[in-house]
């Protein structure tokens, strides 16, 4: 696959609904906004679909995946984009749904599916405090690097960015795109969101596309916003604080070349055996 040295990625922040047909609506609506650039790699937040309390809801919607991902594609037609679709529910056999993270080529194409690995169950000093994902999420167990006319592609979702050893293994596997679909909580965002996603840039020496949720949400949520792009030196090379909206950037990866020749840190790793 030809690789564009300087391929423009978009990142969507959003503030997603439970209704997945008006999640839907605003996808499409944004996507007549998009810069005239092609190759273009158009990536979703976390829950873009739904975001509801009611795991049923979730469920079942992870039922009719098959539908949502031919409307998906058929945008990705219409527009001549690549898509990385946050996250959907796919619904499994056990009552629980994947969270699962599509990658579309232009064509329309599924070309990758990512499914979380590391489930969100924590305590948090906000108004829900209680996370459970692993009540109604089954956890993946594959680390994902896929070609692509931006670089390849890993890809991760959320949580997974406090786990450095899943980067590190798409590192390894090539990964020079990273994709961190998310809907960090205001507490924990602002604590961390910035210094995490520049670490993993800067220790991957990856460019990093965080496309996030923001505001308060119908099931009482509240969502950092912040999509950053960042750079393999781990500039932010832009930002959206807070709304819904677009951000874009161009991708130099003469750039992330240079800066790993430069700084072979991969190489030098004592460590490589010992890591996934």
């Amino acid at each position: 696959m030809k690789v564009n040295n300087m391929a423009q990625v978009v990142a969507l922040q959003m503030c997603s609904v439970s209704n997945a047909e008006q999640n839907m609506a605003f996808l499409a609506s944004s996507l007549e906004h998009l810069p005239a650039t092609r190759p273009l790699l158009v990536c979703l937040p976390e829950s873009f679909l739904i975001f509801s309390k009611d795991s049923q809801a979730s469920y079942q919607l992870g039922k009719q995946i098959d539908r949502i991902k031919q409307q998906l594609a058929e945008l990705c037609q219409q527009h001549n984009i690549w898509l990385a679709a946050g996250t959907m529910p796919v619904s499994q056999a056990n009552g629980k749904y994947l969270a699962a993270s599509f990658l579309f080529n232009s064509q329309g194409e599924v070309v990758a599916q990512y499914n979380k690995m590391h489930l969100f169950d924590v305590y948090v000093a906000d108004g829900t405090r209680t996370y459970r994902e692993s009540d109604a999420t089954q956890a993946g167990n594959e680390v994902v690097v896929v070609e692509s006319p931006f670089g390849k592609i890993g890809l991760t979702v959320c949580y997974d960015l406090r786990f450095s050893g899943l980067f590190t293994a798409m590192q390894r596997l090539g990964a020079e795109l990273i994709l961190v679909p998310s809907a960090f909580t205001t507490v924990t965002g602002a604590a961390h969101w910035h210094i995490l996603l520049a670490a993993r840039a800067i220790e991957t020496q990856s460019y990093v596309v965080a496309a996030a949720q923001w505001g308060e949400h119908e099931n009482g949520r509240q969502t950092y916003g912040h999509s950053m792009i960042i750079s393999p030196w781990g500039e932010t090379l832009t930002t959206l604080p807070t709304g819904t909206g677009l951000i874009s950037h161009e991708l130099d990866l003469n750039r992330l070349n240079t800066i790993r020749r430069d700084m072979p840190v991969q190489s030098q790793q004592r460590f490589r055996e010992h890591l996934l």
